[in-house]
């Protein structure tokens, strides 16, 4: 019979196909005593199973840094390879074996419960989330462990219907075994917008629908499922009724996709003649082809602190100028805009743990982050100002300055980039002008933006952090999430002034958040001035459709009286009428 369930849309389109199950490690494990003799021998197999598990995860980290994958799934990787190596996980059950003479699976299960409980205790809805990466490392070990290494299945889909992975919750390293399976969407009962699953799903353009709560107990293997992930809906053994619509409905959706790609050399220009910048968010050197393959022109940011978050050390000035360096010069001459390092909140390195402090006594997405960090540390901040200086050489060189809040954080960091200046002179190393420019992701900032547009060359607009500090709201909080709303006619108007404040001061300004990459929204931008998008490669070519579509003209006066509305239920629908 039937059925349809609802939860979170994160990654839009339609997948038709048979439901291919995840199961993971039963965590309730048997508890028994060892003799005295077989301690040592008992932490000998805890050691092994985490050496091997240490082994898997480095494969699969250099399966997820191959080219042709996600950047963000190497990232999720080093993440759990972290925690594996953390005394809290790698050492403390060894210790309660040798206290309780226990055998090896109970004391793991005893010191995940503990660290799980810790993070239940965080105030930020995202960092919370992340003690689901502790619950799957701790799988993969008992696994191990108890002899049953999990592997997905390399079951072939049948005839026109794909892979639909149907799961409680899905770790990094389920996802980069998915590589090699025709797979069509993404299930899990857990997650918010940005879980694992949501930004991956996301990267691979595949549809998804996560925080179902209850679906994984309800769904057998090789059930027939369609996932709309434009509405959150999950269809469970559809009719043929159902079943021939959404087949339409996704043969329509594939051919306007083969369609976009003759976009790829159109310049991005309105109906009206209004030229607009398409720029791409990267995170990885590697990912500039994927950029110039959709024809994007330039970097509209590019993610620095990806190169910090993967190892033990700091990278030195000359491997970050390398990095840089090949950026832009894989960009021929458009312009790379690089956002200075932004560690913190979501984003940890092992190599900086200790500077930026205890994350979890405070809430850190308003603790020492971002520049507030930098401008803490100030050496590593300069040494990454010279080798962003130094790739200037080689191309235009935009320089972005993230969470900047006050006219005296833009002080010193003007500062500090001249003192990195004159640093490179003194060195005799080359550098060409760079312009200087500030994320717009905190209120107060759109509130203030005088001193932005006095003292910077240009402002980029962070919608995410933009949101969530308006509203209060983390969108990873599944019990919150329905709330994260980016049509809020606060949040709306806080982008709107932003962008005619800083064209009224002859500023260029950018949207750099998801509200650039989502084709919803590109008409609403267009109509309230904005002409410099950056987003995920993916997206670029829907929103450039979008862009050649729009009467920029018109729709500014459109988007004026949709300004002045009050109520989000008439503002989205306003938007229909766009």
């Amino acid at each position: 019979m039937a059925f349809c369930l609802h939860g979170l849309a994160v990654s839009p389109g339609i997948a038709i196909g048979r439901a291919h199950l995840v199961s993971h490690a039963v965590l309730e494990v048997a508890h028994y005593q060892v003799r005295e003799k077989d301690v040592e021998a008992e932490v000998a197999r805890f050691d092994e199973a985490r050496q091997a598990v240490a082994a898997d995860l480095a494969t699969l980290h250099h399966d997820a840094s191959a080219p042709g994958s996600p950047a963000e799934l190497a990232a999720f990787v080093e993440l759990h390879a972290m925690l594996l190596a953390d005394p809290l996980l790698a050492e403390a059950p060894k210790d309660l074996i040798r206290e309780r003479r226990c055998n090896a699976e109970w004391a793991l299960v005893q010191q995940m419960e503990q660290l799980v409980g810790h993070f239940d205790d965080i105030e930020d809805a995202y960092l919370r989330e992340r003690r689901q990466d502790i619950v799957q490392v701790v799988e993969r070990m008992l696994k191990v462990l108890q002899g049953k290494q999990r592997r997905l299945a390399r079951r072939k889909a049948s005839g026109e219907d794909d892979l639909i992975i149907v799961a409680h919750d899905l770790s990094p390293a389920d996802t980069i075994q998915f590589k090699n399976l025709r797979i069509g969407g993404f299930v899990t009962d857990l997650g918010g917008a940005t879980s694992h699953t949501a930004i991956v799903a996301r990267s691979l353009v595949i549809p998804a629908v996560v925080g179902m709560q209850n679906a994984r107990p309800l769904i057998q293997d090789d059930d027939l499922l369609i996932v709309d992930g434009t509405r959150g809906a999950l269809i469970v053994e559809p009719d043929a009724g159902i079943l021939e619509e959404y087949r339409l409905r996704k043969s329509a959706l594939e051919l306007e996709r083969s369609k976009l790609k003759r976009l790829v050399s159109g310049r991005a220009r309105t109906l009206d003649g209004e030229n607009v910048q398409l720029q791409a968010n990267i995170e990885l050197p590697q990912d500039a082809a994927g950029a110039l393959d959709v024809g994007a022109d330039g970097v509209g940011l590019f993610r620095t602190e990806f190169l910090f978050m993967n190892r033990d050390d700091l990278p030195g000035e000359d491997e970050q100028f390398e990095a840089y360096r090949s950026v832009v010069k894989a960009m021929g001459g458009r312009p790379v805009t690089i956002r200075t390092l932004d560690i913190g909140a979501d984003k940890e390195a092992r190599a900086l743990r200790a500077r930026v402090g205890d994350q979890t006594a405070t809430n850190p997405a308003l603790g020492l982050r971002a520049i507030r960090f930098c401008l803490a540390e100030p050496q590593l901040f300069l040494t990454q100002l010279r080798a962003i200086l130094r790739a200037s050489h080689y191309g235009k060189v935009r320089l972005l300055i993230p969470m900047l809040a006050h006219a005296g954080e833009i002080e010193q960091t003007l500062g500090l980039i001249e003192l990195a200046r004159m640093q490179l002179r003194e060195s005799r190393q080359r550098f060409d002008i760079v312009e200087v420019g500030g994320m717009i992701e905190i209120p107060a900032a759109a509130l203030a933006l005088g001193p932005f547009l006095r003292r910077l060359n240009f402002v980029s607009i962070g919608t995410n952090d933009l949101i969530q500090y308006t509203l209060a709201i983390d969108r990873s909080d599944g019990a919150v999430a329905h709330l994260y709303d980016p049509l809020h006619p606060a949040v709306l108007r806080l982008v709107a002034q932003t962008i005619q404040s800083a064209q009224r001061a002859e500023i260029p300004v950018a949207v750099c958040g998801e509200m650039a990459g989502d084709p919803r929204f590109t008409r609403l931008l267009v109509g309230m001035g904005l002409r410099e998008f950056s987003m995920h490669p993916a997206q670029l070519l829907e929103v450039k459709q979008q862009v050649m579509q729009a009467d920029a003209g018109q729709l500014a006066q459109r988007v004026a009286k949709l300004l002045r509305l009050d109520e989000p239920e008439k503002i989205a629908e306003a938007l229909e009428r766009l």
